[in-house]
């Protein structure tokens, strides 16, 4: 576990936001229709589903992407596992993820699943029905240890403003190095410097059109071998 866990205060009573960096963990508008326009639809998901799809994520906040492609995952008649491992450095307590994932009912038994799961082990080790793994730690370090290669990434960190380090080169470069080729990752950002370390991390970086107020998204490809 974590020594630093999530600072959080509460807009219109059911939005959690980061005092720490000063940014709510999905968006004010839909955070459900954020996740399935950026990180979904970024990565050409669910039509990219296939046995043993491996997802990873910069940044678990409440869990709602996760469930989000698990739900996907499931109406899509997906066969086989899907593996999704995040990397969280200031986890929210069990409490606070039912609290913040009340907004969205129409996650329903997932959400109630994920809590569950969570609260008995933050890493994820008890959940069934998807192969899920929470690494609690600073992904700087952490990811560079990991074995694996993503066939798509979810980068969803704090605004790169206001949270630089999970969007520095060395750990973009970590990012581009965990994915296979071919494979993709999707940011809510078009952050200049963001989309420059993704390039210089192998990936062709494309500027699309983001959700709600957001003119921007990144969408990324490495190019296969």
């Amino acid at each position: 576990m974590s020594d630093q866990q999530a600072d959080l205060e509460w807009r219109q009573d059911a939005i959690p936001v980061s005092t720490r960096f000063d940014d709510p963990y999905f968006s004010l508008d839909n955070g459900l229709a954020e996740t399935r326009h950026v990180f979904l639809a970024g990565n050409d998901l669910p039509a990219r589903f296939a046995p043993g799809f491996h997802i990873a994520e910069l940044g678990f906040g409440t869990g709602l992407n996760l469930l989000t492609t698990w739900m996907a995952w499931d109406q899509a008649g997906a066969q086989g596992p899907l593996r999704f491992t995040s990397f969280e450095a200031f986890p929210m307590s069990a409490d606070e993820m039912a609290r913040a994932l009340a907004a969205f009912p129409e996650l329903g038994d997932y959400a109630d699943r994920l809590v569950a799961a969570y609260r008995e082990d933050t890493t994820l080790a008890t959940l069934e029905g998807i192969e899920a793994q929470v690494v609690v730690g600073d992904a700087r370090e952490t990811l560079a240890a990991m074995d694996f290669e993503a066939d798509a990434w979810f980068l969803d960190g704090f605004s790169p403003a206001k949270n630089p380090e999970l969007w520095d080169e060395a750990l973009l470069a970590q990012v581009g190095t965990h994915t296979k080729a071919g494979g993709t990752a999707a940011t809510y950002t078009a952050a200049g410097f963001v989309r420059r370390n993704l390039a210089a991390a192998g990936f062709e970086v494309t500027r699309i059109p983001g959700f709600g107020r957001k003119r921007h998204m990144t969408q990324c490809v490495k190019p296969a071998a």
